[in-house]
Protein backbone atom coordinates (compact mmCIF):
# COMPACT_ATOMS: atom_id res chain seq x y z
CA UNK A 1 0.00 0.00 0.00
CA UNK A 2 1.11 3.47 -1.24
CA UNK A 3 1.74 6.01 1.53
CA UNK A 4 0.02 8.36 -0.17
CA UNK A 5 -3.20 5.67 -0.36
CA UNK A 6 -2.83 5.03 3.19
CA UNK A 7 -3.13 8.90 4.26
CA UNK A 8 -6.09 9.04 1.85
CA UNK A 9 -7.60 6.82 3.61
CA UNK A 10 -7.55 8.62 6.78
CA UNK A 11 -9.35 11.53 4.57
CA UNK A 12 -12.13 9.21 4.11
CA UNK A 13 -12.63 8.13 7.50
CA UNK A 14 -12.79 11.90 8.20
CA UNK A 15 -15.43 12.55 5.93
CA UNK A 16 -17.74 9.67 6.86
CA UNK A 17 -17.59 11.01 10.39
CA UNK A 18 -18.59 14.36 9.54
CA UNK A 19 -21.17 13.25 7.02
CA UNK A 20 -22.63 11.28 10.44
CA UNK A 21 -22.19 14.04 12.58
CA UNK A 22 -24.14 16.19 10.08
CA UNK A 23 -26.69 13.72 9.66
CA UNK A 24 -27.40 11.72 12.69
CA UNK A 25 -28.77 13.29 15.66
CA UNK A 26 -27.68 10.50 17.80
CA UNK A 27 -23.85 11.11 17.04
CA UNK A 28 -24.17 14.80 18.14
CA UNK A 29 -26.27 13.73 21.28
CA UNK A 30 -23.54 11.28 22.34
CA UNK A 31 -20.90 13.58 21.26
CA UNK A 32 -21.96 16.75 23.57
CA UNK A 33 -22.44 13.82 26.07
CA UNK A 34 -18.70 12.69 25.77
CA UNK A 35 -17.94 16.41 25.75
CA UNK A 36 -19.80 16.57 29.32
CA UNK A 37 -18.26 13.45 30.53
CA UNK A 38 -14.71 14.57 30.14
CA UNK A 39 -15.32 17.45 31.45
CA UNK A 40 -16.89 16.15 34.35
CA UNK A 41 -13.91 14.15 34.87
CA UNK A 42 -11.22 16.48 34.43
CA UNK A 43 -13.12 18.58 37.76
CA UNK A 44 -13.53 15.13 39.27
CA UNK A 45 -9.85 13.74 39.73
CA UNK A 46 -10.68 10.78 37.67
CA UNK A 47 -7.50 8.20 38.33
CA UNK A 48 -5.64 7.11 34.87
CA UNK A 49 -7.33 3.66 35.27
CA UNK A 50 -10.83 5.57 35.50
CA UNK A 51 -9.84 7.44 32.56
CA UNK A 52 -8.98 4.74 30.44
CA UNK A 53 -12.60 3.08 31.21
CA UNK A 54 -14.13 6.07 30.61
CA UNK A 55 -11.91 6.98 27.04
CA UNK A 56 -12.69 3.47 26.01
CA UNK A 57 -16.69 4.17 26.88
CA UNK A 58 -16.88 7.25 25.00
CA UNK A 59 -14.92 5.99 22.20
CA UNK A 60 -16.90 3.10 22.06
CA UNK A 61 -19.92 4.35 22.11
CA UNK A 62 -19.14 6.93 19.17
CA UNK A 63 -17.84 3.81 17.35
CA UNK A 64 -21.18 1.84 17.43
CA UNK A 65 -23.49 4.94 16.51
CA UNK A 66 -21.39 5.38 13.56
CA UNK A 67 -21.82 1.53 12.95
CA UNK A 68 -25.21 1.98 13.19
CA UNK A 69 -25.69 4.71 11.51
CA UNK A 70 -23.71 2.47 8.39
CA UNK A 71 -26.10 -0.27 8.62
CA UNK A 72 -28.97 1.76 8.15
CA UNK A 73 -27.29 3.37 5.09
CA UNK A 74 -27.27 -0.21 3.53
CA UNK A 75 -30.31 -1.35 4.48
CA UNK A 76 -31.69 1.61 3.16
CA UNK A 77 -29.62 1.82 0.18
CA UNK A 78 -30.58 -2.44 -0.29
CA UNK A 79 -34.28 -2.02 0.64
CA UNK A 80 -35.76 1.46 -0.31
CA UNK A 81 -39.14 0.15 -0.04
CA UNK A 82 -40.37 -0.77 3.82
CA UNK A 83 -39.56 -4.69 4.59
CA UNK A 84 -39.44 -6.43 7.54
CA UNK A 85 -36.49 -7.94 7.38
CA UNK A 86 -34.70 -4.07 6.81
CA UNK A 87 -36.60 -2.63 10.03
CA UNK A 88 -35.70 -5.76 12.12
CA UNK A 89 -31.88 -5.25 10.60
CA UNK A 90 -31.83 -1.75 11.35
CA UNK A 91 -33.85 -2.23 15.12
CA UNK A 92 -31.20 -4.77 16.16
CA UNK A 93 -28.31 -2.08 15.45
CA UNK A 94 -30.36 0.42 17.27
CA UNK A 95 -30.65 -2.13 20.03
CA UNK A 96 -27.11 -2.73 20.12
CA UNK A 97 -26.13 0.89 20.31
CA UNK A 98 -28.56 0.93 23.27
CA UNK A 99 -27.40 -1.60 25.05
CA UNK A 100 -23.29 -0.30 25.36
CA UNK A 101 -25.56 3.46 26.33
CA UNK A 102 -27.08 2.18 29.41
CA UNK A 103 -23.69 -0.25 30.47
CA UNK A 104 -21.71 3.00 29.64
CA UNK A 105 -24.23 5.13 31.97
CA UNK A 106 -24.09 2.30 34.72
CA UNK A 107 -20.36 2.33 35.03
CA UNK A 108 -19.99 6.03 34.52
CA UNK A 109 -22.44 6.33 37.68
CA UNK A 110 -20.01 3.87 39.56
CA UNK A 111 -17.12 5.54 38.87
CA UNK A 112 -17.94 9.45 39.24
CA UNK A 113 -20.82 8.59 42.46
CA UNK A 114 -18.42 7.66 44.75
CA UNK A 115 -16.31 10.30 44.15
CA UNK A 116 -19.24 13.06 44.52
CA UNK A 117 -20.83 11.58 47.27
Amino acid sequence: MGLNRFFRSFVYAAQGIVSAVKREQNIRFHLLAGITVFTAGFFTGLSYTEWLVVIGLVGGMIALELVNSAIERVVDLASPDIHPLAKEAKDIAAGAVLVFAAASAIIGLLIFLPKWF
